[in-house]
């Protein structure tokens, strides 16, 4: 029953553009909506699934949409022999001009790629780490990767430089899917079906990775590292598989945005965003596969409708000279007070967080 419901929802999220113009608003936000999902799912095998908490993961989504702004766009102007551009099994008119220009299929499995060594990477140095101090170091390496892309302009790398500092990096080619025309910046539809494609695969990978055996290390992690020990999980590896496997999740998601903005900027990298992900797996429910894709549609909403267009004017009718949208990261971290408060375990808890079952230190025994 819970498998009908789950296609039939998804059959129903795959009709909605139909109800709304192609280059609708509504649609826009459904298709950040959906990229956040991806992210949402991703984090949540690194804290839910893993319990090891991850305050910098838009360093992964950052690692993710440089990929395509290095191997999409023509921002390697010098690549090619005699200023032209290189092209590998891509279209368009975007194609002939100089820099690099890899199908965005192919570059998504490099920004997995990239960011699954990135995330493997940032485990290593928490591997004696527990708790708090877990998130000093992701936090430090979120604010490194954002540094970087800020300061990345004065690096001098392969005729140019690493990054574009606080200037954007565009056009980023769009997504050439075989058979199909190149993606159309006015026609949303396509890019929602294919963020909507990217949710499917999330969730199934997901779903396969928390009922697997490394999903069951994990979970033994999360309650009781010393007894997963005892039990024989090689604790090293199960961390790093966390953090490789939740940053791919970013990556792609990380490529996908910067393919439909069609450029990347250093400032879309701040750790307000980490935050803002964060609060999607903390307000659905840490470890809750459902609970996160709620959490991540409610606060997609929250940010793209409510704050700017219902909440904008709201503090300046009470008197008060100031908008809600530049306070979003404070709204954030109060519905993350407010849920710890009022419901712990989010919106719609894990099976595990309602039953309070615990890894005993024998494999598969539970209470």
């Amino acid at each position: 029953m819970t498998r009908r419901r789950t296609l039939a929802l998804i059959g129903l999220a795959a009709l909605a553009p139909f109800a709304v113009s192609a280059g609708s608003g509504l649609l826009d936000d459904m298709v950040l909506a959906a990229a956040y999902v991806v992210m949402a799912l991703g984090l949540n095998i690194v804290v839910g699934f893993a319990g090891l908490l991850d305050l910098g993961y838009v360093a992964f989504v950052a690692i993710g949409a440089y990929t395509a702004a290095y191997l999409a766009s023509g921002f390697w102007a010098n690549a090619g022999p005699d200023g032209q551009g290189v092209a590998i099994l891509a279209s368009g008119p975007g194609t002939q001009l100089p820099g690099i220009h890899i199908n965005l299929l192919l570059v998504f499995v490099l920004a997995v790629a990239a960011t699954t060594v990135a995330g493997a990477v940032i485990g290593v140095p928490t591997l004696r780490l527990r708790g708090d101090y877990v998130a000093i170091v992701t936090l430090a390496f979120g604010e490194i990767i954002g540094q970087v892309a800020a300061n990345g302009g004065d690096i001098a790398l392969f005729g140019g430089t690493l990054t574009a500092g606080p200037n954007n990096i565009g056009p980023i080619d769009r997504i050439d899917l075989p058979l199909l025309e190149p993606f159309d910046a006015l026609d949303v539809r396509p890019w929602y079906w294919f963020a909507l494609g990217l949710v499917v695969l999330a969730l199934v990978v997901t779903v396969r990775l928390r009922d697997s055996r490394i999903g069951r290390a994990w979970t033994a992690l999360r309650d009781d590292e010393g007894a997963a020990a005892a039990a024989g999980i090689p604790i090293a590896r199960t961390k790093l598989l966390a953090y490789a496997t939740g940053a791919a999740f970013g990556g792609v998601s990380g490529a996908f945005l910067a393919s439909y903005f069609s450029a990347v900027n250093a400032a879309q990298f701040q750790f307000s965003f980490s935050l803002f992900v964060f609060s999607m797996v903390v307000l659905g429910g840490m470890g809750s596969i459902r609970g996160v894709v709620v959490g991540a549609i409610a606060l997609s909403t929250i940010n793209s409708y409510l704050l700017p267009d219902v909440l904008y004017s709201l503090p300046r009718k009470i008197g008060l000279e100031f908008d809600f949208s530049a306070i979003a990261s404070g709204v954030y971290g109060a519905i993350i007070v407010l849920v710890m408060l009022l419901r712990p375990n989010g919106l719609v808890p894990a099976q595990w967080a309602v039953s309070g079952r615990r890894f005993e230190g024998r494999p598969g025994a539970w209470t």
